[in-house]
Parts: C-alpha cells; sequence; structure tokens
C-alpha cells in the first residue's frame, strides 16, 4: 500500500499530460484525449465492434464526457492495425474518478452502466492486449473496468491477451441483471413469465387505465420529437421520488445538458405510455449494432394502482421482439430489480475487472485491496443512510 501511493503523486500528475512517447502517431497501443480520437474511425470502430456498446460510441460518450460531472482530462485508450483504429477505451485517473490517490485508470464515464471496450471483431485479441499496452505506457499499475459483462467476447479478447502477457484479473462485485432475449416471440415470451394470471390482470389494470382517457404506446426515433419527449421525462423524474431525492436526470444542470445534446444528436429513442396528451410512463433506449439498452425510466406515480411502468415494459418488450435488427436488450439495471427481473428472464454476468498492466505486481494487488476496502466502506455508509431514514420514517 505504501509503494502504490509513493507513486500515485506521478500518476495524478500525468493525468492531464501523459507521457510525450504516449500521445504519438497511431502505432499498435497508443493514448490521445478523447475529444482527439478522429470521429470517422471512432464510428468505423463502433461499427465493427465485437461486441456493442453504445455507451462508448462517440454519440454517447463525447457529449457524456463535455456536459456531465467534470473527469480530469478524459483518454481514450487506442489500439490500431496498421492505421485502423481497431479498439477504444475511455478512461480517466482513478483520482478522478474514485477519488483515490493511485497509478490506475478506470473506464469510468458518466451515465454509463456498461464498461466493454470497442474492440474491431477481426482484431479482438490484438486490439485488447493493445488497450492494456496503453494503459501501462501511460504510467498506470491497474486498468480498472466496472460493469463490464463477463461472459461476452470483449471479455474473452481481454482474458486471452492476459494470458499471453502473464497477467491474471481480479472480479470484484460480480453479478446479475435483468436482459430480454428479443429472438423470441413476445406473446409467448410474456405469457412464460408472467403466467395467464398475472397477463389478465395487467389486461384488466390496462383497461382502467382508459378510464382515465385514451391510451397510446408511441415511440420517438425522430431527435425533434426525442428533444420533446426527453422534456416529458424530465418532468415525470422529477415529480417521483428521484425528483424528491433530487438524483432525476433533468434536475442538475450538466446531467440536463448532456441528455439534451445526446437526445438532439439522434443517440436516443424515446417510448412513452399516454393518457390522452401526457405521458404516464417514460423509457430512454440506446441502440449499438444488435444490442439495445433499456437505460433510463420514469412513470406517473400518482398512477402506480394501474402499473404504468410495467405495462411500458411490456410494451417494450413487443417491440423489441418485432425488430429483427435486435437481438439482445440489456436492461442496465441493478441485480435483483423488483419489475424487470420478473418481466425479462434472461441475465448478463457483469461485474468490476481490475486487470495489472505488469505481471505479478504487488502494487496492482495494493490498489486493488484499497478499491475494494473503498466500497465495502461506501456499502456500510449506505446501509447506514438507509437505516437511519428508515427509522425516521416509522417515527413520523
Amino acid at each position: 500500500m505504501g509503494e502504490a501511493a509513493e507513486m500515485s503523486g506521478t500518476a495524478i500528475e500525468s493525468a492531464g499530460n501523459l507521457p510525450a512517447g504516449v500521445i504519438a502517431t497511431p502505432g499498435p497501443a497508443s493514448t490521445l484525449p478523447l475529444d482527439q480520437v478522429p470521429r470517422a474511425a471512432w464510428d468505423g470502430l463502433a461499427e465493427a465492434a465485437i461486441e456493442p456498446n453504445a455507451f462508448f460510441a462517440p454519440g454517447y460518450a463525447l457529449p457524456a464526457f463535455g456536459c456531465g460531472p467534470k473527469q480530469s482530462s478524459p483518454q481514450a485508450l487506442l489500439a490500431h492495425s496498421g492505421t485502423r483504429l481497431t479498439g477504444l477505451l475511455p478512461v480517466v485517473w482513478a483520482w478522478s474518478a474514485l477519488r483515490l490517490p493511485v497509478p490506475a485508470l478506470v473506464a469510468q464515464q458518466p451515465y454509463s452502466p456498461l464498461t466493454v471496450p470497442l474492440l474491431c471483431g477481426a482484431h479482438a485479441e490484438q486490439a485488447a492486449g493493445a488497450l492494456i499496452d496503453a494503459a501501462r505506457a501511460a504510467g498506470a499499475r491497474l486498468l480498472s473496468l466496472p460493469a463490464m459483462t463477463l461472459d461476452g467476447p470483449a471479455f474473452g479478447a481481454l482474458s486471452a491477451a492476459m494470458r499471453t502477457r502473464g497477467l491474471v484479473a481480479t472480479i470484484h462485485n460480480e453479478h446479475e441483471r435483468a436482459a430480454l432475449d428479443a429472438s423470441q416471440d413476445a406473446e409467448s415470451y410474456l405469457r412464460g413469465g408472467f403466467g395467464s394470471k398475472r397477463l389478465k390482470d395487467l389486461r384488466r389494470l390496462r383497461n382502467r387505465l382508459e378510464e382515465e382517457g385514451t391510451v397510446a404506446f408511441t415511440v420517438a426515433r425522430d431527435p425533434a420529437a426525442v428533444t420533446a419527449a426527453l422534456e416529458r421525462f424530465f418532468a415525470l423524474e422529477a415529480r417521483g421520488w428521484k425528483g424528491q431525492a433530487g438524483t432525476g436526470l433533468g434536475q442538475r444542470a450538466d446531467d440536463a445538458a448532456f441528455a439534451r445534446e445526446a437526445a438532439g444528436a439522434g443517440v436516443f429513442t424515446i417510448a412513452e405510455l399516454r393518457v390522452d396528451d401526457r405521458a404516464v410512463a417514460s423509457g430512454i433506449v440506446l441502440q449499438h449494432g444488435n444490442r439495445a439498452l433499456f437505460f433510463k425510466i420514469a412513470y406517473d406515480e400518482a398512477l402506480a394502482r394501474y402499473s404504468p411502468g410495467v405495462q411500458l415494459t411490456v410494451e417494450l418488450t413487443r417491440l423489441f421482439a418485432a425488430d429483427p435488427g435486435i437481438a439482445l436488450v440489456d436492461s442496465t439495471a441493478d441485480a435483483g430489480h423488483p419489475m424487470i427481473d420478473h418481466v425479462w428472464r434472461e441475465r448478463l454476468c457483469v461485474g468490476d475487472m481490475l486487470i495489472p498492466t505488469h505481471a505479478n505486481d504487488p502494487i496492482a494487488g495494493a490498489i486493488v485491496a484499497l478499491m475494494a476496502a473503498r466500497r465495502g466502506l461506501r456499502s456500510q455508509l449506505k446501509g447506514l443512510v438507509h437505516r437511519i431514514k428508515t427509522v425516521k420514517e416509522t417515527r413520523t
């Protein structure tokens, strides 16, 4: 631990000024400030990625870093095969991401529940290794990928690249989250998950909701329509528990600015369940390749008796299943989510992947231990706050 802390000053100082040989003419492994990555090359890599991740495509990542909570000089670890960009991973230093003074790079950006790197399918293992090499050349002793899928081709490519370098990753916080196999017939899928009785109850609630007005399911795809739908999403969140907690997407100026820029750039699709002219449930969706991501949901809590969030998710299930271009939908939800887990039955294995950049490195081991201690402390504090809140509510 002491040796890691001693080296941390160099790492922090280099956060905005990586070694001169790193930010250079593209080689097999290199690093650039994120906003200097050539857009056409980045777009091309995103289209060819072996495992889609819309959160690291430029249309999302650039607004997220540009408008979101200020990070210290976001960088892109890059891999090339000749002049072709074959790998990309946005990173910041651990001090910026976690307030830990250690020589570690973290693939963490605002608003991203998935950190799968973009790897060209034809060069995946080579590109994965080059990203690790780029992190090492930048002075990092550890590369952290929180919220990494642990059962996909990108994980396989990283694992193969680590084996050739004598590296062993540590996995923390491994868990499963809900996903939808969109290749199935929607009605059969919903019956298999809910059962006939629950589906009948949902239809009854839908009929009761129609007593409030004309119910319609709509999907906004055009940027102008998405921008208008986003403002309705903000309003829905602000009226609910997220609004009371101050965590709604539209409640902080930087969060709202990011979402508006991404919406205007055509990054989002927004699905709504509407009663007459008002949205009673809204969901923000992203798509990259054959994978969709159910990013955010909000609903009118005054109409909770009609289960508008579940109704919206059922409609989205039908929408996704009818789209031959979508194979899988990631819920991006927490493990054990009380709603989505009962609707979508497939599971994605996700965890924090911690990759040392040197073999048998005690400094990397100390950083891993420090990160584990930090996460444990945060979990205890979160539990304590929840218990205090519960006690206060029972006394009022």
